[in-house]
């Protein structure tokens, strides 16, 4: 039998909002846009992690792993360059949910 999934305390999902969900938390979408390296920090700081890391693919990579998130590096990587705002902004509101939800 093959394993297809690291054992953990969260079930296989997706992100909590789309990648162009930006009605979801305008907010969020204005912050990215207007201040995109601070979001970047906010992120890192988040995570407990070096304010120059919120903005990569890894972190996003690092975070989906935490949380059992579908997805690849592959395909981060891939997201990373079509839109790079809206990965960190997507990146960014569910942190903000799990963080309302309690589970962050």
């Amino acid at each position: 039998m093959a394993v297809t999934n690291q054992p953990g305390k969260f079930e296989a999902s997706n992100f909590q909002t789309g990648l162009l969900d930006v009605c979801d938390d305008c907010g969020t979408c204005c912050y990215g846009l207007l201040c995109f390296p601070c979001m970047g920090c906010s992120i890192a700081r988040d995570m407990n992690e070096c304010c120059l890391c919120g903005l990569t693919p890894t972190m996003r990579s690092v975070y989906r792993t935490k949380y059992n998130i579908k997805g690849s590096l592959c395909r981060d990587l891939l997201i990373y360059q079509c839109c790079m705002v809206c990965a960190v902004c997507q990146l960014k509101r569910d942190i903000d949910r799990r963080k309302e939800q309690g589970i962050f």
